[in-house]
């Protein structure tokens, strides 16, 4: 998943909730100007920060790792 894709899917979980950004800041402990920059794309937030507003939207935070082996 794309980085743009994971911010449309966080905010439009949020609007599908009726819950503003103000309210999943303070729920989620993640600072409201931090969840603003995200949600505009200019944002980089930690797997940890995912993982607490994902918490609050009841979501799941997944990491999938691929070994890719560069074998010459």
């Amino acid at each position: 998943m794309h980085v743009e894709e994971l911010v449309e899917m966080i905010k439009a979980r949020r609007e599908a909730l009726q819950v503003t950004q103000e309210t999943l800041a303070e729920l989620s402990g993640v600072g409201l100007r931090t969840l603003k920059q995200f949600e505009s794309g200019k944002g980089n937030p930690t797997l940890l920060t995912l993982q607490k507003i994902a918490d609050v939207l009841g979501l799941e935070v997944c990491l999938k790792l691929k070994n890719v082996s560069r074998n010459k």
